[in-house]
């Protein structure tokens, strides 16, 4: 089949055809992947030839893949750095792409260390306008109705900073939110907000979330679908729920509005939309007074078909708080993206968490795989390049790193991500994200990543629900004070009968089934080497990752993309972590482990 000359560009949504015409676009984006990924290629190399980056690695103008493989590097951040310091200070020339850097696309400011900055071009947002039109059309394939009512969607901005040179630098949403396609965007009827965009728009996340939440409430009836960008946020709403209801209820019986909410725009537009209702105040009293929290979003936004979060990767820990506080609602994760590129969709949203994968759509940029094996990991050397397989070629079942190339410069860029294929959709194959690449917890030897930890977490936490208690949160860190040093783990408890805690002999056996569920070369240092100490559990109050995550955003986190860290080593978290535990509990014996044994 013939690769059509605007498969590479967004196609304008035909309101009579709204959900035929984008799925036929990915059908053909999907039969298509390879020469489609060819032509990306092609345009990229074309487009930046003359740029100095490239003209590094002295292509002399090819764009075939051949000639791209075999000389330019895969590279990571600290690769990029000094280029990309040239240009925050106020280099103009084409360093990484023809067209001129608009802006920096910040990382989300969990990770160590300082935050990236992403090159990004204005012709950048076409591309992720393009992703988030297809959204719906998939979606209107599942759930019917949508374009009956609004979601409420807890969004928000941050604060943006500006470089030495004048550019920008804020996380991605924030440039989508503030951007024309955004702002400026026409009426569709599937994608109705009950939140006004003076709210979203407003920096102080007080005052945004606040209005946010009393637009839904005022809505409740019409609000079809709840969510946030990361289960995280939504789960910090309902918190904001908790702690702000009768000021919201009082607002909404007397048709006033909060004085702390003191942004002209805000108070312009609610001044429409806020009107007395005592009948709907006495009933969020009635629904928030009681210490029963469980279902708490359906019985306030009754008309709920699913909940619009992301739960893959670290955010699948949030999945059985989520289920209690919306009755085990579904959960479709849509969409995968980063700073550096938005990827693809997943085309069946409404499959279970644990089954979601994403189709990578071969038109967003060109994209690269460096297969993954834990137990035989590759090394990069200038004197040996890796073999990367294309998008086309990778494997089922197998393991790979995405690596990837984009339209604003970014070549052979190792983005981090390990990812799983599971299968194809025609030709494009689909992935499911496994975690992040990065190491959390070491002590001797031992490597121990999120994926491991979030698991060690999950088997232990099965312990607790004959006491009705999960864990709501956790962070860590490698104790290497101590001698031998040890895991220490964070948790936050949910506890729905506060009159039947879990016991201290409970809490001690958990810190053994976490040690149980750990790779061998941890057993071993635990029980042959003696080079790690017993696990540790400290339990903090609740609330405590609220303050947490209130505190990073003092320091310049995103309030969208902020993820919890799961490990943490920076002396004022660790100080307030402390200073809110309310127990300790150690593992009472050694773990199980065999020279024989192997994971």
């Amino acid at each position: 089949m013939a690769v059509q000359s605007d498969i590479l560009i967004p196609l304008p949504r035909d309101r009579d055809h709204k959900s035929a015409k984008p799925l036929h676009f990915i059908e053909e984006l999907t039969l298509n992947t390879d020469p489609i990924q060819e032509k990306v290629l092609a345009q990229i190399l074309s487009q930046n030839a003359h740029t100095e980056y490239l003209k590094r690695f002295h292509l002399n103008g090819a764009t075939d893949r051949q000639t791209f493989k075999s000389k330019v590097p895969v590279v990571t951040y600290e690769d990029l750095q000094p280029d990309i310091q040239r240009i925050a200070n106020g280099d103009r020339s084409p360093i990484f792409c023809s067209h001129p850097i608009s802006e920096f696309l910040t990382s989300s400011g969990t990770s160590a260390g300082e935050r990236k900055l992403m090159p990004t071009i204005s012709q950048d947002m076409d591309r992720r306008q393009l992703l988030y039109s297809l959204l719906m059309p998939v979606m209107n394939q599942y759930v019917s109705g949508l374009d009956k009512g609004k979601a409420l969607h807890f969004l928000f901005i941050k604060a943006e900073t500006k470089t030495a040179g004048g550019l920008v630098a804020r996380p991605v949403l924030t440039s989508y939110y503030k951007s024309e396609q955004f702002t400026k965007r026409p009426f569709d009827p599937y994608n109705v907000l009950t939140s006004p965009d003076e709210a979203i728009l407003c920096q102080d996340s007080f005052q945004s979330m606040y209005t946010q939440m009393l637009c839904g409430l005022i809505m409740r009836h019409e609000v079809l679908r709840v969510g946030a960008v990361f289960a995280s946020g939504l789960l910090r709403a309902i918190r904001f729920l908790q702690l702000n209801w009768e000021q919201l209820a009082h607002d909404i019986k007397t048709g006033t509005l909060n004085p702390k909410i003191t942004e002209p725009s805000i108070k312009q537009c609610m001044s429409k939309i806020l009107k007395p209702d005592p009948e709907l105040a006495d009933f969020i009293t009635k629904e928030c007074s009681g210490e029963n929290w469980e279902r708490i979003i359906v019985r306030i936004w009754p008309n709920t078909k699913y909940l619009d979060v992301i739960v893959t990767g670290a955010m699948a820990q949030y999945i059985p708080t989520l289920d209690y506080y919306s009755g085990g609602l579904p959960k479709p994760c849509t969409m995968y993206a980063s700073s550096e590129c938005f990827f693809g969709l997943n085309l069946k949203p409404m499959s279970q968490p644990s089954d979601v994968s994403y189709t990578i759509l071969p038109n967003m940029g060109y994209f690269e795989f460096l297969p993954h094996d834990d137990s035989n990991p590759i090394t990069l050397s200038k004197d040996s390049p890796p073999r990367l397989v294309d998008l086309a070629d990778v494997e089922l079942g197998k393991f790979y790193e995405l690596i990837i190339t984009t339209y604003a410069g970014l070549c052979r860029y190792r983005v981090g991500d390990i990812l799983q294929v599971t299968g194809f959709h025609n030709s494009d194959p689909q992935f499911r994200f496994v975690r992040r690449k990065n190491v959390l917890l070491s002590i001797d030897s031992d490597k121990t990543d999120e994926a491991e930890l979030q698991k060690a977490t999950e088997n232990a936490s099965e312990l607790l629900k004959e006491f009705n208690t999960s864990v709501v949160e956790y962070t860590s860190f490698a104790d290497t004070k101590s001698i031998p040093g040890h895991y220490v783990i964070y948790w936050e408890l949910l506890m729905k009968d506060s009159s039947c805690p879990p016991t201290e002999e409970v809490l001690n056996k958990c810190c053994l089934v976490m040690e149980e569920s750990l790779n061998s070369v941890y057993r071993q240092g635990r029980v042959a080497d003696n080079s790690i100490g017993p696990l540790e559990i400290r339990v903090v109050k609740n609330g405590t990752f609220e303050e947490l995550m209130d505190y990073a955003i003092s320091r310049g986190a995103s309030i969208n993309q902020y993820k919890v860290p799961r490990c943490v080593s920076f002396t004022p978290i660790m100080e307030l972590l402390d200073s809110r535990v309310v127990s300790f509990h150690f593992s009472p014996a050694a773990p199980h482990w065999t020279p024989e044994r192997r994971r």
